[in-house]
């Protein structure tokens, strides 16, 4: 099997470009049904990507119906296209507020939680991790594709941290799709206040997560979604689950 795979251009939309490569790939033959892709590692070296951004190309393969993927196998090139396939459209705030809402909810609904695990399972190196992405966001301009893409890769090293790669592959489809969304909508007003209170959110996160405090995770992250959702205009999520309070209430 010869790849004609090149080291993908940088950009705010990483996983797209390497799902569509690996997509060309399939489509003029190169890679057959059955064949098995090479490994996260060898296609990261290949592109010239980190293996997250390789795990979040192969999710949006897999959703789209051209792979399938097996835990400790690795992903292979389906046999036949699948008729019914996840698939999430932009969904820009002006165009389309309810999907964007919906999106915003199911991106709350994977990590929150998912801040819980990151805070109970997370090591010393995807503290690291998650520490340097907030230091690049610090120092990137508000709404700014660097800021974006540091944000994402703030989620994706909390994801990491679960050891779960389905969340891994789900939270960063999600919110590599709220990102897209957000540029695509051109509609980021930037303010040193605005700027300050997503880092202060970003901050509450790390300092839960560096303590192994799930409960406070999980209350910093959706405190942090509330905000970043009333930031591109939509209500906040007055229905999640209040952590700490609860956590509160039960003493």
């Amino acid at each position: 099997m010869t790849l004609k795979l090149d080291k993908v251009s940088r950009g705010p939309h990483l996983p797209t470009l390497v799902a569509s490569s690996i997509s060309r790939e399939i489509a003029r033959g190169r890679l057959k049904p059955g064949d098995q892709l090479p490994t996260v590692q060898a296609l990261a070296e290949t592109f010239g990507v980190s293996r997250n951004v390789v795990r979040e190309a192969i999710a949006r393969l897999a959703s789209e119906g051209l792979v399938w993927s097996q835990q400790g196998r690795g992903a292979f090139v389906s046999e036949t296209p699948k008729s019914t396939v996840l698939k999430i459209d932009h969904a820009t705030p002006g165009q389309d507020g309810d999907a964007f809402r919906s999106l915003f909810e199911l991106r709350g609904a994977l990590e929150v939680r998912a801040a819980a695990l990151a805070a109970e399972r997370r090591t010393a190196e995807d503290f690291d991790a998650m520490r340097q992405a907030l230091a690049t966001m610090t120092a990137s301009p508000y709404g700014s594709v660097a800021w974006l893409e540091a944000d994402l890769d703030f989620h994706r090293a909390i994801a990491a941290a679960t050891r779960n790669d389905y969340l891994v592959q789900f939270i960063g489809f999600v919110a590599e799709r709220v990102r897209e969304s957000i540029l695509a909508a051109g509609n980021q007003h930037p303010s040193e206040d605005m700027a300050q209170a997503t880092l202060s959110e970003h901050d509450r996160i790390l300092a839960a997560i560096e303590v192994q405090d799930g409960v406070e995770a999980q209350w910093a992250m959706q405190s942090h979604l509330n905000g970043a959702a009333q930031r591109v205009g939509l209500p906040p999520d007055e229905t999640a689950l209040p952590a700490r309070a609860t956590r509160r209430a039960a003493r």
